[in-house]
């Protein structure tokens, strides 16, 4: 395969990214969009996981959302059940989903369903439960329960009816188009999106069915929780890379994901296989009374930002963000987007960054520049303690492991029959 064949393919993937149109458009029980939920299994982050290898708190997560279920009525159960193989496990990208953290997502979950109207193609993702003590961090206590309950209950269908008052679905790009130049980066600020999304979506509430109590419950909700906007981007992205993922040739990274045991990439030549290797344990502040050592391995399926061009990759576009994951200031923010320039393709037209002299986010991960300049993306996270229960217990950066991108890469040169090094 010549060099000029692969700078076409790559050409394709990042026109079809630049082109695509994503718009939120419903808000579903999963069970309802991801027919493999209609059986007694469970969503997780990252590539594929058996019980014993996955973290204390992804399975927390899991005994959560056995409870949430009604599969058991008590926790020991419930992890039985796992432990004894009675639930299947599924990674969210094989179903067109994505995750936070754990990434536990169950039958009657509610999920954002997004449609990239540019392919017709749709993705998938959880409600964003807010901040404490939640699912997604490994806690599975009453209120965690309650909380999911109450999502289901009025939540989503608020939503769901909300958003059928919106002809074609809110346009993502606009609102994240404006947030890039508020301040977000989509990873770990979405302050302004969320806040726009409250916007758009407010009219629409006033006009549906909801008692008093329940249209202040909603309103309430999305008001506090200023990172709701984060599933929202998360399953645009992944509706955007798997469009872009159709393109059989090729060497832009299509998804970035972990599991806390492993870390995944996937490729546009490569299709639907997982390169792997041992994940990392991210660096950064820790919530006052935790430390280094409390921290659980990387996992999540947000890395789906990253493979798009924001999050850590456009981390100039919310320098603020730098103090929270404990990773500097203003001048190391625009070290870091101008290094991750360096192992990308083009720069995304649709979200000029003013910090960043109006240049388009990064656009287009390239593995032969991964290996190249050993330039691995930074990924910019929360962190979990490794003890299920406990939560969120700070904010940081974790880099992808090189060993992903040199596998990928002899796997891409093996199918064209030539050398990697070539």
């Amino acid at each position: 395969m010549s060099e000029q064949t692969i700078a076409e393919a790559n050409e394709t993937v990042i026109s079809l990214i630049k082109d695509a149109q994503p718009f939120l458009i419903d808000v579903k029980p999963a069970k309802d969009v991801i027919a493999e939920l209609n059986t007694k299994a469970l969503l997780h982050a990252g590539p594929p996981l058996a019980w014993n290898d996955m973290t204390h708190p992804m399975q927390g997560s899991c005994i959560g959302a056995v409870l949430f279920e009604g599969w058991a009525d008590a926790n020991e159960q419930a992890e039985k059940m796992l432990a004894e193989g009675e639930v299947e496990f599924i990674p969210c990208h094989s179903v067109d989903a994505v995750g936070p953290m754990g990434g536990i997502t169950s039958a009657n979950m509610p999920v954002l369903v997004v449609e990239n109207q540019t392919d017709g193609n749709r993705a998938y993702c959880n409600l964003n439960e807010g901040i404490g003590k939640v699912l997604r961090f490994g806690a599975y206590n009453d209120e965690v329960v309650h909380r999911l309950k109450w999502m289901d209950a009025v939540l989503r269908p608020a939503l769901s009816q909300a958003l059928q008052q919106i002809d074609g679905g809110m346009n993502v790009n606009v609102i994240a188009a404006k947030a890039l130049s508020m301040g977000d980066e989509f990873h770990q600020r979405n302050i302004a999106a969320s806040a726009l999304f409250l916007k758009e979506i407010v009219p629409y509430l006033l006009t549906i069915d909801l008692s008093d109590k329940e249209l202040q419950e909603v309103t309430q909700f999305l008001a506090d929780t200023d990172q709701f906007f984060l599933n929202i981007m998360m399953a645009s992205c992944k509706a955007v890379m798997d469009a872009a993922r159709t393109v059989e040739e090729g060497s832009v990274i299509t998804a970035l994901s972990r599991n806390g045991y492993e870390f995944g990439i996937k490729v546009s030549g490569l299709g639907d296989q997982w390169f792997t290797a041992p994940v990392n344990t991210p660096d950064g502040l820790y919530f006052s009374g935790y430390s280094s050592e409390d921290a659980n391995p990387d996992m999540g399926d947000s890395a789906i930002l990253e493979a798009f061009g924001v999050g850590g990759m456009a981390v100039i576009a919310a320098p603020a963000v730098m103090r929270f994951v404990g990773a500097g200031g203003l001048d190391d923010a625009v070290a870091t987007t101008e290094e991750m320039q360096e192992i990308c393709i083009d720069h995304h037209p649709n979200f000029p960054i003013p910090s960043w002299d109006f240049q388009g986010a990064p656009l287009g991960i390239d593995i032969r520049k991964v290996i190249e300049t050993g330039i691995t993306p930074v990924i910019n996270t929360g962190m979990a303690h490794k003890k299920a229960g406990i939560g969120q217990v700070g904010a940081g950066t974790v880099r992808v492991p090189i060993a992903c991108f040199e596998k990928a890469l002899e796997a891409l040169a093996e199918r064209y029959g030539v050398s990697a090094d070539e």
